[in-house]
């Protein structure tokens, strides 16, 4: 990476960009993502840059050198590997093993053939053949999770098909890597063996760093997490992802993968939220660079040279891998809504398609116009991939209106349903609850016996139910035995206690967690069963001291203190005796 070729003037005018045009286009309902896309190919080499000997002033509106912003561009993926890295605790994975490995490793295998296929019946050199297909077999993590997040559907079922499926991708991208460099390396003897001796020294590698994170790096955060200094944590974060993702480069490995490594490494300890509050503006602050340098990369000349070709290539990668990406989903049970909002969102070219294409070129594996060829092709379809998005939606809630009213529940809900957290009441406690639980991934589903609210979150495509949470039988239909855990967030307080008592008596291990309405119903939904509760009187008052506090000058660390040392008073006041 090469920061020094980074300017000052480029930075400006990126800022600027992010902070007031692309705002613009969402004020338009435009996704920012798409505004980013646009804005790059405006802005960029390929864009207004060509006017500015016609126009000179335009050199202070425009980026002519991509290679600067790239170099800091490269940083907002770290950044999102880093946060995919944090979000997937190996219980969390190993609980979503059929969809990573099953179906994503299938998605990779299947689509990575059939592409290097319809490439080898263009004269391609068998090593060219192996390339396109890996290449253009992965989508865009950047650009699916990003608008995934942007409409609060990580957590439903489409939301956790394609994170599975794009996790097992972002995997799959070091061992194409290597394959890469093990066909360019190539000299009469076994591709095979080059390519399994480079995996078994990644192996190396990667247990190497992960036995130094956990004698090195987790003892040094506990050190520095007891000077209760949020800005030295945060230096030390910064370090630890950089340093990590700059150390895997200089041993051959992606800085994505040292980056993915280091999330791993702080995804079970007590730091991982606050880690994940501190490292967000950055990463999205550096993802919309990455979205803009992509756009800064489409030659639309090239376009014009061979404008039938150009688009027929899109076309046919969509199709392709759509079609592909809705069999695969059908095949591993998912109902049609959900595969086929899946297969089009997923059905374009990635992002790391720049890495592995340019790599084969620079290794003379790919000649030079085929090489830019592809990358038109796979930045065209990224920047399609908004307006795909949309019409995935809409193309969803068809098909899942369609289905049989008999058989509504099980088609909003994937087959292997596990380690979900069941919200039963979604008003407004319950729906904030859900837009927590969207914004990190997580998947949840929603109980409540309000006709009314129930279609209409189902107009939006969420997984809310219409029944009673006191039958055991709707809670079994939810996945109640493979839950992670159950929340009552009901108005009602004997509604809520049925709720638990029911919950309870079907599910002793079940995780129950309770909203109650005063210390006394507290009380009376523990001894029900619940396993923790929050009284919302209590919590409201707690509140309010905080903010009393810190408004007559008691320092904010201080007050903090205070309050939880009453919050532990009060909880254990009512998880005593009755």
């Amino acid at each position: 990476m090469h920061i020094e070729a980074l300017k000052l003037q480029q930075v400006l005018v990126f800022l600027v960009a992010a902070g007031l045009v692309v705002p613009l286009i969402s004020r338009l309902r435009v996704s920012p993502v798409l505004g980013f896309l646009v804005v790059g190919l405006v802005i960029g080499p390929y864009g207004l840059a060509r006017f500015t000997e016609m126009v000179p002033w335009l050199r202070h509106a425009v980026i002519g050198d991509v290679e600067g912003v790239r170099a800091l561009a490269e940083l907002g993926v770290v950044f999102l590997l880093f946060m995919i890295g944090l979000e997937l605790s190996l219980p969390r994975l190993w609980s979503m093993r059929r969809l990573v490995f099953g179906l994503g490793g299938a998605q990779v295998v299947v689509t990575g053939i059939v592409i290097g296929a319809i490439a080898a019946c263009f004269d391609n050199t068998l090593a060219a053949v192996i390339v396109l297909g890996a290449c253009f077999a992965l989508s865009s993590t950047a650009i699916v999770v990003q608008l995934l997040s942007e409409s609060r559907r990580l957590g439903t079922s489409t939301g956790r098909v394609s994170f599975a499926i794009l996790l097992m991708q972002d995997l799959a991208v070091l061992p194409i890597l290597f394959l890469v460099s093990a066909l360019a390396a190539q000299k009469g003897g076994s591709t095979v063996l080059a390519f399994l001796w480079a995996m078994t020294q990644a192996a190396l590698a990667v247990a190497a760093i992960l036995l130094l994170g956990r004698l090195v790096i987790r003892p040094l955060f506990r050190m520095v997490g007891k000077t209760a200094s949020r800005e030295m944590l945060l230096a030390l974060v910064l370090l630890v992802i950089i340093g990590t993702a700059v150390g895997t480069s200089q041993i051959g490995l992606s800085m994505a993968l040292g980056a993915f490594l280091a999330g791993l490494l702080f995804a079970e300890t007590e730091y991982r939220h606050a880690i994940e509050v501190d490292i967000e503006p950055f990463k999205g602050l550096l993802l919309g660079l990455f979205f803009v340098s992509v756009g800064m990369g489409l030659d639309i000349t090239e376009v014009v040279r061979e404008p039938f070709w150009i688009a027929a290539s899109v076309a046919g990668l969509v199709l392709v891998k759509g079609a592909i990406l809705y069999a695969l989903t059908r095949l591993f049970g998912e109902p049609r809504s959900v595969a086929a909002e899946s297969a089009l969102l997923l059905a374009q070219g990635g992002e790391f398609a720049f890495l592995i294409v340019g790599l084969a070129h620079s290794l003379a594996i790919l000649p030079t116009r085929t090489s830019q060829f592809m990358l038109v092709v796979t930045g065209l379809s990224m920047l399609a991939t908004p307006l795909l998005a949309t019409l995935a939606r809409r193309l969803g809630s068809r098909l899942e209106t369609a289905e049989s009213p008999g058989d509504t529940l099980n088609a909003g809900l994937p087959g292997d349903l596990s380690g979900h957290v069941i919200v039963a009441g979604y008003g407004r406690v319950g729906q904030l609850l859900g837009s927590v639980l969207d914004g990190h991934g997580l998947l949840h589903v929603a109980l409540d016996n309000d006709m009314r609210l129930v279609a209409r979150f189902r107009e939006q495509r969420a997984c809310t139910f219409f029944g009673d949470a006191s039958h055991p039988d709707m809670l079994e239909k939810l996945g109640a035995g493979r839950a992670a855990a159950l929340v009552v967030t009901m108005d009602s307080p004997q509604a809520a206690e049925r709720v638990v008592a029911a919950a309870r008596r079907q599910w002793p291990a079940l995780a129950i967690v309770a909203r109650a309405r005063d210390p006394g119903h507290a009380r009376r939904l523990i001894a029900l069963g619940a396993t923790s509760v929050v009284p919302e009187t209590t919590e409201a008052s707690l509140q309010l001291v905080e903010r009393v506090l810190t408004g007559v000058g008691v320092p904010v660390d201080a007050a903090r203190q205070i309050i939880d040392v009453r919050r532990d008073r009060e909880e254990a006041e009512v998880a005593g005796p009755l």
